[in-house]
């Protein structure tokens, strides 16, 4: 569990909570997909914001501590995230998480007082190439009772997965590596229910790059500019549509920016929330 953080459940999705409480409008943390959870993306987040303000950080359905449940796709799981009742927050959210956030913004915007959007997914058309495309969506069609060993399988090889998300693996604490390591050998079904919404034969089914413009939020995009999972494209598309965004390119940076640069995450996380005072 992350330093500064406590766990509860709420409506059986596990939240971690800042201890104690702080004032002043709450960072409500969607974390991403694959085998990620709260714990693991936003291992630094608690203890470096939660002294100044409430910071609350779901398992969404399928992931971490939180049961699997029939929703899957970004627009359900952010009315999941709706229904917590957690109230006006800046809401962070980092890769399939960032996808989450911009549902949200869109389907509740009295919801999110400002975002933040780590390599956000949701923003392209398509993947690498028609035929990564039509692989990855025909994979999503396939039954659990094989989708669940065969990430069982892969589970063996975390530790090399996750050290190839970033552009230098030293910079990952090693409670997270370990984390990583221990949700990957106990696979949930929450990043297949995602996938399975999301994912066309020929183009993406959650691609937000037209309706982003109707967020009006201020917005901080991050990306690294060495992200070998999300196209930073999507994210300069974004900001220059948007029109209260502003997107830094973290120079050298792999996917996970908050947890290889969390001196950047932190420095431009708080220049948002100024904004926002």
């Amino acid at each position: 569990m992350p330093a500064g953080s406590t766990g509860e459940f709420v409506d059986g999705v596990r939240l971690l909570r800042s201890a104690p409480a702080a004032e002043g409008t709450p960072l409500l943390l969607i974390h991403g997909g694959g085998t990620d959870d709260a714990a693991i993306s936003w291992f630094h987040a608690f203890a470096e914001f939660g002294g100044e303000r409430p910071v609350v950080a779901p398992d969404l359905p399928g992931f971490g501590r939180t049961a699997l449940s029939p929703v899957g796709g970004p627009a359900a799981l952010a009315d999941v995230v709706a229904g917590l009742g957690l109230g006006r927050a800046v809401v962070v959210g980092v890769s399939m998480g960032g996808d989450v956030a911009l549902h949200l913004a869109l389907r509740h915007p009295e919801s999110v007082a400002g975002l933040v959007l780590v390599a956000p997914g949701g923003l392209v058309p398509m993947l690498r190439n028609p035929v990564v495309q039509l692989a990855a969506w025909l994979a999503s069609r396939l039954p659990d009772a094989v989708l669940v060993p065969l990430a069982r399988l892969a589970g063996r090889f975390a530790r090399q997965a996750v050290r190839g998300m970033v552009a230098d693996p030293s910079t990952l604490p090693p409670e997270v590596v370990d984390e990583f390591v221990r949700e990957a050998r106990r696979p949930g079904l929450g990043y297949a229910r995602y996938n399975q919404a999301t994912l066309g034969p020929r183009r993406m089914r959650n691609d937000l790059s037209a309706q982003v413009s109707a967020i009006t939020a201020p917005t901080l995009l991050l990306h690294g500019t060495a992200d070998p999972m999300v196209d930073i494209d999507g994210s300069r598309r974004a900001a220059a549509a948007m029109p209260h965004a502003r997107l830094v390119e973290v120079e050298g940076c792999g996917h996970w920016v908050q947890l290889e640069r969390p001196e950047v995450f932190a420095r431009e996380v708080r220049a948002l929330l100024a904004e926002l005072a």
